[in-house]
């Protein structure tokens, strides 16, 4: 399997992703320069946290319009994978490629935190390695509220769509444990075919010890254990 890890203007987690990929899960993993626009040859693209375009008019939005965001709707329509980490998954709802929008936090504040996560898909190429007991993933976002309608909402959750949800450390999904007002717990969603996923906690920035925990490496490890890899 083979990896791009797309880079935009401001992008910052980049090569945090690439690290994870290529150093700890030993797949083949390239940078892939938002201005390409052929993603043919790569199994996963990442869309990785940052700022892309400086987070101008708002986050994702201008992003959602590079050249490479072409060859990543090709990808998916030719059934690859795609993973959007925190500023990725507010291009990848931008770009109409999963349900819904990242808003504002409801403290009107960036939030800086490890939050705890439970899966609620458990067979997913981001879930499904995850385990039942609740993780610790940091955050780092001023947009992380998820929101869509009632209708949409009931939807994600009646198919399995949600990917994680934000948990207390038993696993129940309190106000108390919602770290930015997203509609329901929703931390993470996929699309319908479940070969996109956006979630906003970083998976990558925990996932070797000297990190402080390995509990990201149970996400991204996910896509080995659902026969995926060629």
């Amino acid at each position: 399997m083979n990896v791009a890890v797309i880079v935009f203007p401001g992008s910052n987690c980049d090569h945090d992703c690439y690290h994870a990929y290529k150093h700890l899960l030993g797949l083949p993993t390239e940078f892939v320069w938002h201005q390409e626009t052929d993603l043919t040859g790569y199994d996963l693209v990442i869309v990785p946290g940052g700022f892309s375009y400086g987070d101008y008019l708002r986050a994702g939005a201008i992003a959602r319009f590079s050249p490479v965001m072409r060859g990543v709707a090709a990808h998916v329509e030719r059934g690859g994978y795609v993973l959007g980490i925190c500023n990725g998954f507010q291009i990848l709802t931008e770009a109409h490629l999963l349900p819904g929008a990242l808003m504002r936090n409801a403290s009107m504040k960036f939030i800086c935190a490890d939050i705890r996560l439970k899966r609620g898909n458990v067979d997913s190429f981001v879930t499904a390695a995850a385990g039942d007991e609740p993780l610790t993933i940091p955050i780092a976002h001023m947009e992380g509220a998820y929101t869509a309608d009632e209708e949409t909402l009931d939807r994600l959750e009646g198919e399995g769509l949600v990917a994680y949800y934000y948990c207390d450390e038993t696993g129940a999904t309190t106000a108390a444990a919602n770290p930015n007002g997203s509609a329901r717990n929703i931390a993470g969603v996929l699309s319908e075919n479940r070969r996109v996923a956006g979630m906003m906690p970083h998976p990558e920035r925990v996932a070797e010890p000297i990190l402080g925990g390995v509990d990201g490496l149970k996400i991204l490890s996910s896509i080995f254990e659902i026969g995926a890899l060629a």
